[in-house]
């Protein structure tokens, strides 16, 4: 989609009165709250109340550096809170307080009090700087709203303000995360060498997003267009390439990045790690993972959460569970927590050879240490729980969800129903079929196949006949499977006409 496209006038949107241009000094707004970085927000908070009750009352700057180190640690509900008492109080806010509330009202999703902030900005005489048209472009590309930010701009631009590489950044990040890197790329066109010069986190967010569409090759061409233009490649930039090459299975090419910006004295990190070992692990190559490992650990990288994680899949997939239950073990030994996802990925590995008794083991220690089960953990051992017959508790688990407020999904009742079917309780296949309905859950092709199956091998023709001909009156797009299905069931009761 083109830029153009996205242009139509947003109805937030208020009149930028023609001020001249102002910035605030460079790194003006970054170097205001040093001191508060590390101070816990209830703290802050405390300090925030003793400069309140002040006499006189300090400048709004001095509670700016409170709010600011409020807001970096993202506490925005406890901010907005305290600028409300600031107004009580009769403190007028500054600029940078403004840009402030700005940022966490966006942060909230809150654009339309943004704007109101922004208003109050403008009724004060203000001169709006780069981070108040950036907050705001910000706001809406966190709302999904790329179009109305592009709006935005370019009425900011035509106002006569000049915005900065963190603003088109922003632009561009936003277009790329709802999946428009044609449109980022035409942004990067426009406005390099006119509005702004590109940097390497518009090329790299755009390689990045262009990574994730799977192309690769034109990645490549955009960072070869970034060298020659002495945009010089961070880790940021190497990863998207090297996750790139791996999505595509190309892992020779990624294998030789990593060697290249090792050789550029570029560090890699835990991001690059995980890449490469995920990769290694989904290709089932555990040598190769476990010394992509080895070499992180060497270089003084702490493995995260995902990088165990990331082991534990690799060895389930080639059905190591015991090599993959001892990674579980040593990750808990170095003071990595399992989460619920290293539980999930262990249980359905065991799942997947039968190990059930050994899998439920697992599930009840996940939930002694407080790990709550999503609905990938229960499906796992639900379908576990089904392919070996062990209906009952399957059920009780499907009813133990509903009861803790994890609602099942489709797939939850797919497995049961596959079961039913199969230990011929066809009945209760129909009633269950009837009763997630009544939940709202809509069946798939792949619930009526189940059940199509079902009837056919119970010698019910009739019935499968009848739910075949209500799909075909409603449209579904029935598959291969469901006319075999079919075709199989009249031949077993002798209808070939049929």
């Amino acid at each position: 989609m083109s830029i153009s496209r996205f242009r139509y006038v947003a109805a937030v949107f208020v009149f930028i009165p023609k001020f001249t241009p102002f910035q605030f000094p460079k790194h003006y707004f970054s170097t205001l709250n040093p001191q508060f970085d590390n101070v816990n927000h209830l703290d802050a908070v405390s300090i925030f109340n003793r400069l309140l009750h002040k006499n006189p009352t300090p400048p709004a700057i001095e509670f700016g550096k409170i709010l600011g180190s409020i807001v970096k640690a993202k506490h925005y509900s406890i901010a907005i809170s305290l600028f409300q008492q600031m107004e009580v109080r009769g403190i007028n806010p500054d600029l940078v307080n403004c840009n402030l509330l700005m940022n966490c009202f966006c942060q909230l999703g809150h654009i339309t009090f943004a704007f109101s902030v922004f208003s109050k900005i403008l009724k004060r005489g203000y001169h709006p700087d780069t981070i108040t048209f950036t907050t705001l472009i910000k706001g809406f590309c966190l709302k999904g709203e790329v179009h109305k930010a592009l709006h935005f701009h370019d009425k900011v631009v035509a106002q006569g303000f000049q915005l900065d590489q963190v603003s088109y950044g922003t632009l561009i990040n936003g277009l790329c995360k709802v999946g428009e890197t044609r449109a980022a790329l035409e942004l990067l066109r426009r406005v390099d060498g006119k509005l702004v010069q590109p940097n390497v986190v518009m090329y790299s967010t755009i390689i990045d997003s262009m990574c994730k569409d799977k192309l690769v090759s034109d990645a490549c061409d955009l960072y070869s267009e970034m060298v020659v233009k002495r945009i010089y490649p961070n880790v940021v930039t190497y990863n998207a390439l090297i996750s790139g090459f791996c999505i595509m299975g190309q892992l020779k090419e990624g294998i030789d990045l990593f060697n290249k910006m090792t050789m550029e004295n570029i560090n890699p990190n835990v991001y690059t790690f995980n890449i490469l070992v995920d990769a290694f692990c989904k290709e089932g190559k555990l040598r190769e993972a476990k010394n992509v490992f080895l070499v992180m650990m060497k270089n003084d990288i702490k493995p995260s959460i995902v990088t165990y994680n990331c082991l534990i899949d690799g060895y389930c997939l080639v059905n190591e569970v015991n090599k993959a239950k001892s990674i579980l073990n040593i990750m808990a030994q170095r003071g990595v927590a399992p989460d619920v996802r290293s539980y999930s990925i262990m249980i359905n590995g065991l799942c997947k050879i039968k190990m059930m008794d050994e899998a439920m083991n697992l599930f009840k220690e996940m939930q002694s240490r407080k790990i709550v089960p999503d609905v990938v953990t229960y499906n796992s051992l639900i379908g576990g729980l089904c392919k070996s017959g062990r209906i009952t508790y399957a059920l009780h688990l499907v009813c133990e969800m509903h009861d803790r407020g994890q609602p099942p999904d489709i797939y939850t009742y797919n497995f049961v129903l596959d079961a039913l079917c199969k230990s011929n309780d066809v009945d209760k296949a129909i009633a269950l079929l009837k009763k997630f309905k009544d939940l709202g859950i809509q069946p798939d092709m792949c619930t009526y196949n189940i059940l199509l199956n079902g009837l056919c091998k119970n010698g019910r023709i009739k019935d499968s006949q009848k739910i075949f001909e209500d799909l075909l009156v409603k449209g579904y797009n029935l598959n291969v499977y469901t006319y075999t299905i079919m075709i199989q069931g009249f031949c077993n009761k002798g209808l070939l006409d049929e």
